[in-house]
């Protein structure tokens, strides 16, 4: 439906109060983790009866309904930023928390381009931004209805800011001493890069994983899915945090390994066509504690059944 020009004008005038006057409103709901030392969640969502916005929004339907933590690693001086979260209000107060740690030293990742976790982004200027090149390739393709706010609907995000650091397949860095392997995925989206804490067995996962279904995008990728969720699998990951999960488990330390094998069970189930409600496909992971059923994802389930039927029509 298209918004007329007073409803657009209204979502305008409330996102430069929210720009300027600090977004109080915006952050009621935010909570901060500490699931490990040095690792902090910065979660929202999740919060039966609160939206964002009245109107439909991406923030409301693709994030918050969900529940969704961007994560700050922190070493002395230095810390790394995964996703800049879902606005400018909560980017902002990721890097005042920072400050108030001590951090002078700040690099951004984003975990793939899909706008709940770019639109903050602004909020970190004169931090380097690092993402893949597919990442910078979709938002650069995007930015002109992304900061008109008609890619996927409002808000807008405006500016959009692009990354300025890109890398393809791999890239390490040091966090004061600890080794940080950024490695490319094509898992959600064919952009994906999560973040692989080798020494701490911690992979902070972006949305390659959820609790309690992925989102599938493109199921005409399903094998390479696999493949990828099978690569991340044999990284021997003792803690898995993804992005969209329950903020119980997210603050007690993460999800253990099963979460990647229940991804890649629930992608078969999908690939196969199963009939069966989404409670019946993931029962086993309920039953052993790796996932925790969440109504909210009826809704993602029944989109990528409505995908995958789409395309064995095609």
């Amino acid at each position: 439906m298209t918004k007329g020009k007073g409803e657009l004008d209204a979502w305008r005038v409330r996102r430069q109060a929210w720009r300027w006057f600090g977004g109080i409103s915006m952050l009621s709901h935010l909570r901060i983790y500490e699931p490990h030392p040095g690792l902090l969640a910065f979660y929202d969502g999740r919060v039966e009866g609160h939206r964002f916005a009245d109107a439909p929004n991406w923030v409301d339907d693709g994030a918050l309904s969900l529940g969704i933590a961007s994560y700050a690693l922190i070493a002395g001086t230095q810390a790394i930023v995964y996703d800049s979260h879902v606005s400018v209000p909560h980017a902002q107060r990721i890097r005042e928390v920072l400050h108030q740690r001590g951090v002078t030293d700040i690099r951004v990742v984003l975990s793939h381009w899909h706008l709940d976790h770019v639109a903050g982004t602004e909020a970190f200027a004169g931090c380097p931004v690092i993402a893949n090149a597919r990442t910078l390739a979709h938002l650069r393709g995007r930015q002109t209805a992304i900061e008109a706010g008609t890619n996927h609907g409002l808000p807008a995000i405006n500016p959009l800011i692009l990354p300025d650091v890109v890398f393809e397949g791999q890239m390490t860095l040091d966090l004061g001493g600890m080794r940080i392997e950024l490695i490319e995925a094509n898992i959600h989206s064919d952009d994906a890069t999560v973040l692989w804490l080798p020494e701490r067995g911690i992979l902070l996962a972006g949305d390659t994983v959820e609790d309690c279904v992925t989102y599938v995008g493109a199921p005409e990728d399903f094998d390479i899915h696999l493949a990828d969720l099978a690569r991340l699998q044999a990284l021997g990951a003792r803690w898995v945090l993804p992005n969209h999960g329950a903020a119980e488990v997210i603050a007690a330390g993460g999800y253990g390994p099963d979460l990647l094998a229940a991804t890649a069970d629930y992608i078969r189930h999908l690939q196969a066509d199963d009939p069966r409600p989404m409670a019946e496909i993931i029962a086993p992971w309920l039953e052993n504690g790796a996932l925790r059923y969440f109504a909210p994802y009826e809704d993602v389930h029944a989109q990528n059944r409505a995908r995958v039927q789409a395309l064995a029509a095609n």
